[in-house]
């Protein structure tokens, strides 16, 4: 079931005196900048586990058949790799639209590849939303993910493209990379050629 949190998130006041903020992409906006911003830099957050245990109705998949995309999930000294984006808050409008289904902006501190810190911006789809589909095994993930097609394209290529991004991030991921290697069995052999071509270029 969809959940549209565009009202909530329009309601944080946390950041309203800030000429820019950073904002902590984990998933597709890793591969998928579709706003501007000032500046990209390679980050990590401390303290969340990337977890592909939310359901997507609106982007990747449909109320009938739901895909699924990925949120953050508490867990003790855990390090979530990704790309930061330093943004003004005329943004927010377009990113509280595209991460309406169950996705609540977070404030969390920001740390940089190069040692420095910043607080910034996250949006995470809690367990209490009405989209989370929780956990799940690696496979029954990836089956999901095989079968599910959305406005925004064909889950597999989510799940590949973020895939992808890790490598070139050279992040460890043994969450994504274990449902992409069920996945790849699940897609059609063009789909499976393509993604081991790129693949070896940037190998686990």
């Amino acid at each position: 079931m969809s959940v549209n949190t565009i009202a909530l998130n329009s309601q944080m006041s946390h950041f309203d005196d800030h000429a820019s903020v950073w904002l902590f992409g984990y998933g597709s906006i890793i591969f998928k900048a579709d706003f501007p911003y000032l500046e990209r830099r390679p980050a990590h957050i401390t303290g969340w586990a990337r977890r592909f245990w939310q359901g997507s109705h609106d982007h990747r998949g449909t109320a009938q058949a739901p895909g699924r995309v990925v949120t953050l999930v508490a867990e003790a000294d855990a390090v979530c790799a990704g790309m930061a984006y330093l943004i003004t808050p005329e943004v927010f409008a377009h990113l509280d639209h595209r991460e309406k289904n169950g996705y609540l902006r977070v404030v969390t501190p920001i740390d940089f590849n190069d040692g420095q810190r910043a607080e910034g911006l996250i949006y995470i789809a809690a367990d209490d939303n009405e989209a989370f589909a929780g956990p799940a095994s690696e496979q029954e993930i990836a089956r999901q993910i095989a079968g599910a097609v959305g406005p925004s394209g064909p889950n597999s290529e989510y799940l590949l493209k973020l895939a992808q991004a890790l490598r070139e991030l050279g992040a460890d991921d043994p969450h994504v990379f274990a449902i992409e290697r069920h996945l790849l069995p699940l897609l059609p052999p063009p789909t499976r050629m393509t993604h081991a071509t790129s693949s070896s270029v940037h190998p686990n």
